[in-house]
């Protein structure tokens, strides 16, 4: 005779306010999720991080731009899921029923992005959970033609910030984190045209640069691409002191220990705290965070355990890490971008922001996956490298009939300070952020 286990207990601690698709309502999108369709599932528009229950069967998928873990509790009445976009919401969960003892941080775990995650609570022992993917786009596919691949890749931005600016309210200002490179000089330029076409005034528009101690090359290298595009006016700067830059701080916001997720989330609520201090009611950020990933603009050499063959052949590699399937990915955090993104997400939330970026989008995902990486580069890391100023100029150019300035690559927490104060202001010390991480739970340990 067949058991009849009781039904067991989802605790979601995502506020529904956070939920932002834009054409679908959450009761068909988790209709989507338990029908398995993933093409369905694929359709849906906006930032998610949603979860859905069909007895012991209980779903969940997000979107790339925003985390979602969850943590299997046990109790009397059955097992329990804990679902929260934070590690520490896990925790003080935990504490407030009784279940503190239970807890440990690398015990939580991250639903990896662009799959539906499927968990069977069935109590002791718990299944491992099934991933199906719902993101697969073709790779490749593109000609060796830098103007059609360069058109196709920002008309897709374009598309996104299109049906982004649709549904926020009109005339709410728009802020632009902006340094003057590629990812967040496209984005301001599309925002400025496209504001222009929907008949909108570009001056809710504003592009805000961080300048630490009043130095940096951000600070130059914004003036002069606002001032070779004419677009000065959109400029301001958002100066701060090297006090300011606080990484331990960065490590407790984003939960993770990673050295360049934690220096550019150090410069990036730095640079949020800023914007609040002068605009208390601002809402709405449009950043460039993921155009590195679609675009494979890492420098490979600093990482040991890549080759440029690994880059161009492995699918979505910055964007997923090595995959679900692979012993590399960590259950605890997932990989690439999709582990990453709390830079921006945690960032943006703590400081009170609404954040968005096209480039995590699958339709603009899709197009670069599609670029034949290998053929354009011949196994030339410089090659590589250069690609994403002459997709995204020649995009730029085709698209808005803009001429965009490309200036040479900088991560963001170093474009903000002075070059000699780099190393006192980030001292790369993985080792320092990870034992700070571990204190944040010491007590639950």
């Amino acid at each position: 005779m067949t058991q009849h286990l009781p039904i067991s207990r989802v605790i979601n601690l995502i506020p529904e306010r956070s939920q932002r698709l834009w054409a679908t309502d959450e009761s068909e999108a988790r209709r989507r999720l338990l029908a398995s369709d993933m093409d369905a599932v694929l359709r849906l528009d906006g930032s998610f991080a949603l979860i859905a229950q069909d007895g012991e069967r209980v779903v969940l998928a997000r979107s790339l731009d925003r985390p979602m873990r969850y943590f299997l509790a046990k109790s009397v009445d059955g097992p329990a899921l804990i679902v929260a976009e934070r590690i520490d919401e896990i925790a003080a969960e935990l504490a407030q029923r009784g279940w503190a003892d239970q807890f440990h941080p690398s015990y939580t775990r991250m639903v990896p992005a662009h799959h539906v995650t499927t968990l069977r609570l069935v109590g002791c022992p718990d299944p491992n959970p099934a991933h199906q993917r719902f993101f697969a786009p073709p790779r490749g596919t593109l000609p060796v033609d830098l103007d059609l691949i360069g058109r196709h890749y920002i008309e897709a931005v374009y598309g996104e910030l299109r049906r982004w600016l649709s549904v926020q309210n009109r005339g709410a200002p728009i802020g632009v984190p902006f340094s003057g490179g590629i990812d967040s000089g496209a984005i301001l330029l599309c925002l400025y045209k496209l504001l222009l076409n929907e008949g909108e005034s570009a001056a809710r528009l504003k592009a805000f640069t961080l300048s630490v101690d009043g130095q940096g090359e951000d600070g130059r290298q914004a003036h002069d691409f606002l001032s070779r595009t004419n677009l000065e006016m959109l400029g301001e700067i958002i100066d701060v002191s090297s006090g300011a830059l606080d990484p331990l701080r960065a490590v407790a916001v984003i939960e993770d220990y990673k050295t360049l997720d934690v220096e550019c989330a150090a410069v990036n609520l730095a640079l949020l705290a800023g914007i609040r201090e002068r605009y208390p009611d601002w809402r709405l950020l449009v950043d460039g965070d993921g155009g590195d990933e679609n675009l494979k603009d890492y420098p490979i050499e600093e990482n040991s355990e890549l080759t440029i063959r690994s880059v161009v052949n492995n699918r979505m590699l910055y964007q997923e890490g090595w995959g679900v399937d692979s012993i590399k990915h960590s259950l605890t955090y997932s990989g690439g971008y999709s582990r990453g993104c709390v830079r921006s997400y945690a960032c943006a939330r703590e400081c009170g922001f609404e954040g968005f970026s096209p480039y995590t989008r699958p339709s603009v995902i899709a197009v670069a996956e599609g670029i034949p990486f290998s053929e354009l580069t011949e196994g030339s890391h410089q090659r590589l490298y250069a690609l994403k100023g002459e997709i995204v100029s020649r995009g730029v150019r085709s698209v808005l009939g803009l001429e965009m300035p490309v200036f040479p690559k900088r991560r963001f927490q170093y474009g903000s300070v002075s070059a000699r104060e780099v190393a006192r202001v980030f001292p790369q010390d993985e080792a320092r952020y990870r034992r700070h991480f571990a204190t944040l739970h010491a007590g639950a340990v």
